[in-house]
């Protein structure tokens, strides 16, 4: 196996200067540094990530914490954010928190470790003291969630706003007993509050209430959709529209009120959010909350760049909003 000597001696160079171009340091003209690419091609040659990191240099790694890489809205977040990352010569690597602190943190160690170079947060389980500790071993980034003090840069979609669009667009359609799905639990400080605001607002200017009968916690997936459609047909008083909360819900529930009989829209509208591909794969195919989540990956990565190579960078937050994508549930 070659190493960085016989690089030297095939590109005729020494080794200190193979070491800068490795590196990429300056004070190296392009013909050394070719003549050095050119001998680590023909030897295969591959320099030490673990050594690079010794010597206090990147390891050009980025590591993404997702709740669970599943959920369609992470898995496109994080396809966007991979391939802006690679433009830049940079790798990630992926860190599935399951909504663990412990894990999480585990996940904040390897920053600590210099075996990866910052962190974009796709989900937060820490409070802000714990996470803002890890900052002086690289740089932290919210993607899509963000502290009320906002210390920790942050790029996020508006969920409040989000929430509101959809519930407003609903009440419209002349829905007037809405139910609402919440991945969170509807607690006023806890995950999705943000979207709980929104809902509630929407309501409250419209002189609606809102029936706690019609609230479905903890919901995440296209099975907790599939009991829905169970517990839906159940109820007593039924509502006319469901606001999921996800696309994944909205066809869980969709699929199962099909082979149960209850015809959407006629008997109950349903609303998704995100706007994920499987929208437009149900029938009825999915009235939606569409979110931006390329444009989000994409200002994501841009900010992480900017701080690493401590320059400033504006949040283009007019490319970020979001909007009800009309289709046939709803």
């Amino acid at each position: 196996m070659a190493n960085i000597s016989d690089v030297a001696k095939l590109a005729g160079l020494s080794v200190s200067t193979v070491s800068r171009v490795i590196n990429n340091q300056r004070y190296v003209t392009e013909e050394k540094k070719q003549a050095v690419l050119k001998a680590m091609e023909e030897l295969n040659y591959q320099p030490s990530v673990a050594a690079r990191q010794l010597r206090g240099r990147q390891s050009k790694i980025l590591g993404i914490i997702v709740p669970r890489i599943t959920n369609p809205f992470f898995s496109y977040l994080v396809d966007e954010i991979q391939k802006q990352a690679y433009e830049r010569d940079f790798q990630i690597m992926i860190f599935q928190s399951d909504e663990s602190k412990e894990k999480e943190i585990t996940f904040l160690n390897l920053m600590q470790q210099k075996q990866i170079d910052g962190v974009i947060m796709c989900a937060v389980e820490n409070d802000e003291e714990k996470i803002s500790s890890y900052l002086e071993y690289g740089p932290i980034i919210l993607c899509n969630e963000k502290f009320i003090s906002g210390k920790l840069p942050t790029i996020s979609l508006d969920q409040e706003y989000g929430a509101y669009i959809g519930a407003k667009y609903l009440i419209e359609k002349g829905y007037t007993k809405i139910a609402y799905c919440t991945g969170g639990y509807f607690d006023g400080d806890g995950k999705g509050n943000e979207r709980d605001k929104g809902f509630q607002r929407a309501l409250t200017e419209c002189d609606l209430e809102f029936s706690r009968e019609w609230l479905f916690t903890n919901q995440h997936t296209i099975e907790d959709g599939k009991k829905l459609a169970h517990t839906y047909q159940e109820l007593k008083q039924r509502p006319d529209a469901i606001f999921t909360g996800s696309d994944e819900i909205a066809a869980g529930f969709i699929s199962e009120a099909n082979r149960l009989g209850i015809n959407v829209p006629q008997d109950v509208a349903v609303l998704g959010f995100d706007n994920q591909l499987i929208a437009e794969l149900t029938t009825p195919a999915i009235t939606t909350v569409h979110q931006p989540t390329e444009e989000l990956g994409k200002q994501t990565i841009n900010l992480m760049f900017n701080i690493l190579e401590n320059k400033s960078y504006k949040i283009e937050d007019e490319k970020l909003n979001m909007h009800i994508v009309i289709r046939e549930s709803a």
